[in-house]
């Protein structure tokens, strides 16, 4: 609870040095909500994305790539406290172990759930992916619109930055990376 009044006394102060009144109907909460939103937005750190991916994994047969494509996501750039907005792709091909499809995802938002820069995430999404289930190898990349660029800086609008890791046999084999990133890029018309 002291941390929780530090923190809103530490808002209430930045919207004073701002020019703003913390005493008019807008602002009387609005430390409260920040400080819930920052411990949502930031909710990552207090889990184990490593466990997440132990604790589903099965033995399979399978040597095919297996894919989950367009993972959104929302995180926080850690320069600027900005939202970063995306999607993720996570490949791999297994090596005697699969894990459980949904825990991937969760993963990506333990690790999204925290102050970030897009090249670190994509990063940490490949290695937690290679440490737990050490599959024969791993493709990720990450598409994403910074708004700490599109909302001030630089200002552009709609751009959108590309990150990817590649592991094992996604850098060594080329079909695997060709079929990877054919797979990422084909359009979406899967009807149920």
């Amino acid at each position: 609870m002291q941390n929780q009044e530090k923190f809103e006394n530490l808002v209430r102060q930045m919207l004073e040095i701002l020019g703003e009144d913390t005493d008019r109907d807008g602002l009387k909460k609005t430390p409260q909500r920040v400080y819930k939103a920052m411990k949502f937005l930031t909710s990552g750190y207090d889990m184990d994305p490593k466990t997440v991916l132990n604790d589903a994994l099965f033995d399979s047969t399978n040597n095919e790539m297996v894919l989950i494509k367009d993972i959104e996501f929302y995180s926080m750039c850690e320069h600027h406290l900005l939202p970063i907005i995306g999607r993720v792709h996570v490949a791999y091909i297994p090596n005697g172990k699969v894990v459980g499809l949904s825990k991937i995802p969760r993963m990506v938002n333990i690790f999204a759930r925290r102050l970030q820069i897009q090249e670190q995430l994509t990063e940490q999404i490949a290695n937690a992916i290679q440490e737990v289930i050490k599959p024969r190898g791993v493709g990720v990349v990450v598409e994403a619109r910074h708004m700490c660029m599109e909302m001030r800086g630089v200002e552009k609008i709609n751009s959108t930055t590309t990150t990817s890791a590649l592991r094992g046999g996604f850098i060594s084999d080329a079909r695997t990376r060709k079929e990877f990133f054919s797979l990422i890029n084909s359009p979406k018309e899967m009807r149920f």
